[in-house]
């Protein structure tokens, strides 16, 4: 915790994209509470303007913005969040499984991984969301089916460096079996690698999310913030120069993409085992000490110093 911190204190930014993104969760959350109205009810005319008593206006039905957001923040994060979980889950165990491995194991799982790199993925996005039909679950699913092909290939490369380390050597050595030495040696490393790509994660969901939803492939029962902004095209929005339904969805996708992306990359900084052996869990219960020098080392150096 102790290195995050200090890789935190030495980027401001991530440090503001921290705060602003827990604001925006926390918000998403207390949703029922703070929204001063219901995400469909009906307040005033279509399109109004901001004003005191509504601060972001009407929206194309007449209902409060400021509320819409607030709900609607709540569907995208939790699509972004199960659908990162959903490609970490495989990323992690392909690129594991590939990394530790080796061999055809490793062929294998390399050429489906660069067979779904290949493939647009935009475009399959859109065929398989019209086959399965516009469901949050089956966007989740497509989404996370989709994502995890870059956190396969960095865990892999991360695998593939630790299984030649001098612990894992020594737990096979000594009888561990593939399961032990995985769960043990290899999964404590590359957990960090893990955290930060579900978090780069989300910002890569919400953003396909909102794709999916402006092109109308979204859940058409649940307003997210990419089915606010094509709602508010679909009704000429931008032919009544009603500003206040269109520009803030598309900066509240923006801010949140920005700040998981800040936060991903810090903590990843933050986590990475690069020059350790010491288990991810390991270093960040144990308080950091300075090492000691043996005594011939020592003995040595002073004698020189004379």
């Amino acid at each position: 915790m102790s290195r995050t911190s200090a890789v935190l204190r030495g980027r401001p930014a991530a440090v503001a994209g921290l705060v602003t993104l827990g604001a925006i969760v926390l918000a998403a959350i207390l949703a029922p509470a703070i929204a001063p109205y219901a995400p469909d009810q009906q307040v005033g005319p279509v399109f109004q303007a901001p004003s005191s008593a509504h601060l972001l206006g009407l929206s194309d039905q007449g209902v409060d913005m400021l509320s819409e957001l607030i709900w609607a923040c709540r569907v995208s994060l939790l699509v972004g969040g199960l659908a990162a979980l959903v490609s970490i889950v495989i990323g992690g165990t392909v690129g594991i499984c590939a990394g530790y491995f080796g061999g055809r194991i490793d062929l294998v799982l390399t050429l489906v991984t660069d067979y779904f790199i290949v493939v647009p993925a935009l475009p399959l996005l859109i065929v398989v969301a019209a086959v399965w039909g516009p469901s949050l679950s089956h966007i989740v699913l497509i989404i996370g089916l989709l994502l995890w092909t870059f956190p396969a290939r960095i865990i892999r490369a991360q695998v593939k460096s630790l299984r030649e380390q001098v612990y894992v050597k020594r737990s096979r050595s000594l009888g561990a079996g593939h399961l032990h030495v995985i769960l043990r040696r290899i999964v404590p490393h590359t957990a960090p690698l893990l955290i930060a790509n579900a978090i780069l994660g989300v910002s890569a969901a919400i953003f396909a999310e909102t794709a999916l939803s402006f092109l109308g492939l979204g859940d058409p029962t649940q307003a997210s913030l990419g089915k606010l902004i094509a709602d508010a095209s679909d009704h000429g929005a931008s032919t009544v120069g009603a500003w206040w339904v269109l520009l803030p969805p598309g900066l509240l996708v923006g801010l949140i993409v920005l700040c998981a992306t800040l936060v991903g990359l810090a903590i990843e900084d933050a986590l990475n085992p690069r020059d350790t052996n010491v288990p991810f869990a390991g270093r960040a219960l144990r308080p950091h000490r300075r090492r000691r020098r043996a005594p011939v080392v020592a003995a040595a150096e002073k004698e020189l110093a004379r």
